[in-house]
């Protein structure tokens, strides 16, 4: 019997303790023997799934995006687009929270050997923001935002959101300034600067349940 045959999530198991090992020991630690080990199974079941090792650090990074897409896919379009934007940023948050070995790898942060992200392992990563640029251009049509370039604002968004996350899966968000009341601040500043108004942006986040210091 294959392991394909014997556990349908071999591979999903094999690119969970992939990620594992390379964010918290380094490349070094990334063999077909710890890999195997990590999932309790033979060394061939990695070539089974997998051609190599490069193709196996493509697949943790194409898995880490997939499984964004899915979790900002839960997010609705409401009849509050600014308070969608929060939302997605909370998804954003929260994806990266429950899968911090793979948020690690997804953007090239974590190397291993020669590997090196292509251009069509970026492309996973941007198809992520289409959500954020729809709800963008939804709150300059409803007139909470300046009009401007959605996609240009999005970007804006994720590359401060991503910083955020960083920070804080590195442990350097600590009370009084932890990441909740860091998030809250932080999205209500980008909220503001591409042109909401302070109070309208903070109902909308409060309409989340993500209250801002000085409400």
């Amino acid at each position: 019997m294959s392991p394909r045959q014997a556990n349908p999530r071999l591979r999903a198991d094999l690119v969970e303790a992939a990620a594992r090992l390379l964010a918290e020991e380094g490349p070094q630690a990334l063999t077909t023997r710890r890999l195997a080990s990590a999932v309790g199974a033979s060394t061939t079941a990695v070539y089974t799934h997998f051609g190599g090792m490069e193709d196996l650090v493509r697949a943790m990074v194409h898995e880490g995006f997939a499984r964004l897409d899915r979790r900002m896919g839960e997010v609705r379009a409401s009849g509050d687009p600014v308070a969608d934007i929060a939302a997605l940023g909370l998804a954003y948050h929260g994806n990266a929270l429950e899968h911090p070995h793979l948020y690690g790898v997804m953007f090239g942060g974590v190397g291993f050997g020669g590997f090196s992200l292509t251009e069509e392992d970026r492309q996973h990563g941007r198809y992520t923001l289409e959500p954020v640029a729809r709800a963008v251009e939804a709150a300059m049509e409803a007139g909470r935002f300046q009009e401007g370039d959605p996609r240009l604002v999005a970007h804006q968004m994720w590359i401060a959101l991503h910083g955020l996350v960083t920070l804080e899966l590195g442990g350097f968000l600590i009370a009084p300034y932890d990441a909740q009341r860091c998030f809250a601040a932080q999205v209500h500043g980008l909220l503001v600067g591409a042109g909401d108004d302070p109070a309208a942006a903070r109902r909308s986040l409060e309409s989340i349940g993500t209250p801002v210091d000085g409400g």
